[in-house]
């Protein structure tokens, strides 16, 4: 694979990037977009951006793109980037989850880096088969739980990998909404729609869309693998095809406990992602909506703030945070960290070196691994909440 491409004005170069999904009117597109310009590491090419022509062709030219790599194939797309000389390095896959597999899999072929949305697919048949070609291809892939990427959610990792909590006995983690506390879905909205929808976004509607991002920071913070769960999904707006409610307890490998809550029908949530862990030692909670802060309590000791970029912040923190005390960082960067961290190891890769120790995205591993989560869930809500083996 080539590696010549556009320079930045700080000399490094820029990686072509081509994106599959994200045109007009898509949100995550934009939102991956920006996480891509945000440390100037990539630069936008081509893209697959919609099954319809006139659109593809529209949104590619309102982003830059030459018209003649506005694809309306994403396996067009793959077949010609990889023969031309100036091809895509690496594709983002921002489209609903039914089409994650057959796209990823078009630019592992192709030997193309892959940043794909979560969750990864939409069973763990495609999972295993995505990961062996993965492995085959030795690619790089990383699956966009952007919340990993955040200062004091590695702050937290840190700080549990390095014993301050001792040995880990609970781990609690909720994500609570309400936007979809009406059928939404019926009044054509797009991003309601297809979430709603089986067909589209998998076996799991809740558990999928923002399940998996709890059941993900929960494994990342802690360090833990669950072993087995006990579920109950609930689908409470009438004629919803899929859960929007979820309650679920966890078995720890170590044998830890933990419970997993999340909801779209809780009125007065807007994104209320909150993580808490407590070991022998002390206990650590961090809530989405206030990022900065880091809440640390060691056993018989007054609870402290840790904050983002402050004295008592960790190296793995630092590294990830932009801006000076104060000023909030959140969604968006969680977001370019991870692009960030995955251009860097491309461009390791590309040179003949190594930077495993240096960088942290969640990999096509971790993507399965959300697969078995929902596929055990489901499982055991349909035996009544008997418990399911991962």
């Amino acid at each position: 694979m080539t590696i010549e491409g556009s320079t930045t004005t700080e000399g490094h170069r820029r990686l072509r990037l081509g994106m599959v999904g994200g045109g007009q009117g898509a949100f995550i597109g934009a939102v991956h977009r920006l996480a891509a310009r945000m440390d100037d590491h990539y630069e936008l090419v081509a893209g697959a951006l919609s099954g319809d022509p006139e659109r593809a062709v529209a949104s590619a030219i309102e982003l830059g793109i030459d018209p003649g790599r506005a694809y309306t194939d994403y396996k067009q797309m793959a077949a010609r980037e990889r023969r031309l000389k100036s091809g895509a390095e690496v594709v983002a896959i921002v489209t609903p989850n039914h089409l994650h597999y057959a796209a990823a899999r078009a630019f592992v072929d192709a030997g193309i880096h892959v940043i794909c949305d979560k969750p990864l697919v939409t069973s763990s048949h495609e999972a295993k088969l995505l990961c062996k070609a993965v492995e085959r291809k030795e690619v790089l892939f990383t699956v966009t739980y952007n919340y990993s990427g955040y200062p004091m959610v590695r702050q937290a990792r840190q700080m549990v990998a390095e014993g301050q909590l001792g040995d880990i006995r609970v781990v609690q983690v909720e994500y609570p909404q309400d936007w979809l506390s009406t059928p939404l879905e019926q009044s054509g909205q797009k991003q309601a729609a297809w979430r709603t929808d089986p067909a589209q976004a998998g076996p799991g509607g809740c558990i999928g869309d923002i399940g998996t991002h709890a059941y993900h920071i929960a494994g990342f913070v802690s360090g833990l693998k669950v072993e087995s769960l006990c579920a109950d999904l609930h689908t409470f707006v009438a004629g919803r095809k899929l859960d929007d409610h979820v309650q679920i307890l966890l078995r720890f490998t170590n044998g830890a406990r933990g419970m997993l809550w999340a909801s779209q029908v809780a009125p007065g949530n807007e994104n209320a992602l909150r993580l808490r862990v407590y070991g022998t030692k002390g206990g650590l909670e961090w809530c989405q909506e206030d990022p900065n802060y880091l809440w640390y309590a060691p056993l018989g000791e007054p609870k402290r703030l840790i904050t983002r970029a402050g004295a008592q912040s960790s190296t793995e923190a630092a590294r990830v945070s932009r801006v000076p005390p104060g000023h909030p960082e959140g969604y968006l960067e969680g977001f370019g960290n991870i692009y960030t961290e995955f251009a860097r190891a491309v461009m390791a890769r590309q040179q003949g070196k190594s930077v495993d120790d240096e960088v942290t995205f969640p990999s096509v591993s971790d993507g399965a691994d959300g697969i078995d989560f929902i596929e055990a869930a489901v499982k055991s809500s349909q035996r009544n909440g008997k418990w399911v083996t991962i």
